[in-house]
């Protein structure tokens, strides 16, 4: 009963494996509740990176890793908070009661059980956050294209996952645009793109290891969302302390800035609902069509990084590229939604 009155009470989508979804149409590899959350992540990550851009670039903000700090920290002040009005559970088939003294909200044996999941999470949002200072926007969309190839090798490593011929083929297609489209640009910041393949790759190690154990902890979104914060949190926190990160927050001349805090705070906001549509989409889809998705958004996010921050002049081979990648995009979805 109290099972049935939890699921009855949520507000929010959550991502529980065992419901059995309504499929987009007939023979559809994708459900309804899968596709809400691909178009919900792609929205996010837009304006995300928009914001991380505008604070680390436009203001000159100088700690990505404090940055890192205050989403994870606003993320879990939610989730607390949701939490005790019991607004969400952490798990499909926990009761929305709670007693005072559970101040983890989970079980110790869950933290455990989650902390590799912890540990990736911490590595792929620190080298996400430094890989977007150091190139433009449509080049960072361009370089992070390349991050499907990543998945498919760690999908296939820890999952033993196969891929069609369609499947492999819409993503060499993804990969061949974003060489084409960067063929101009390869000198432009050795370092910057240095740091973007580390992101790569510490992405498909993330979003692998989300569908691995998001189904094996019976947790939904939520509660791996909460076992991240409470368990990166402190980590993150002395990171900040020891390499003086705080201390160069504190003394940033537009710290206490409007404009600046507004930025601020709308990065934190927005970080706490892509992480939540990115462990939705991730677990009612796969890690390879979170990946996907992430390309078919940088439509948006190329155009309105080259309206706001500029930083690439008209190439026809740029835009050639581009359009490779958003064709292998839009070839996998399609494969994707006739479940071929």
């Amino acid at each position: 009963m109290a099972s049935n009155s939890s699921k009855n009470n949520l507000l929010l989508p959550v991502s529980d494996p065992s419901r059995g979804d309504e499929k987009l149409f007939k023979g559809s590899a994708m459900t309804k509740r899968g596709a809400y959350a691909a178009v919900s992540y792609m929205s996010c990550a837009v304006l995300l990176i928009m914001f991380n851009k505008a604070a680390l670039s436009s203001y000159n903000f100088p700690c990505a890793n404090v940055i890192t700090l205050f989403q994870m920290i606003c993320s879990c002040t939610f989730l607390y908070a949701l939490r005790r009005w019991k607004l969400i559970s952490f798990s499909g088939s926990e009761s929305l009661t709670i007693t005072d003294n559970s101040t983890t909200l989970v079980p110790l044996q869950t933290l455990i059980h989650t902390l590799p999941l912890a540990l990736t999470y911490l590595l792929y949002m620190l080298a996400t956050m430094e890989s977007v200072r150091g190139v433009n926007v449509p080049m960072y969309t361009t370089l992070r294209r390349t991050t499907v190839v990543f998945t498919m090798i760690v999908e296939s490593i820890l999952a033993g996952q196969k891929y069609t011929s369609s499947v492999v083929g819409s993503v060499a297609l993804i990969v061949l645009g974003a060489f084409v489209a960067g063929s101009r640009d390869l000198s432009f910041d050795s370092y910057g793109y240095a740091v973007v393949f580390i992101s790569n790759i510490t992405t498909a190690i993330y979003l692998a290891t989300i569908a691995r154990i998001g189904k094996s902890s019976g947790l939904n979104s939520f509660g791996l969302m909460w076992c991240n914060g409470i368990i990166c949190g402190p980590f993150l926190l002395f990171w900040t302390f020891i390499r003086g990160d705080l201390e160069m927050t504190m003394n940033f001349p537009y710290f206490f800035s409007p404009g600046f805090l507004v930025v601020l705070l709308l990065s934190c906001i927005l970080a706490f609902f892509l992480n939540y549509s990115i462990f939705l989409n991730t677990t009612l889809n796969s890690a390879l069509t979170q990946t996907i998705c992430g390309n078919l958004k940088d439509l948006f996010t190329i155009g309105l990084g080259w309206m706001i921050f500029g930083g690439l002049p008209f190439d026809i081979l740029n835009v050639i590229g581009q359009s490779l990648g958003f064709l292998g995009s839009g070839l996998y979805a399609y494969y994707k939604l006739i479940g071929k």
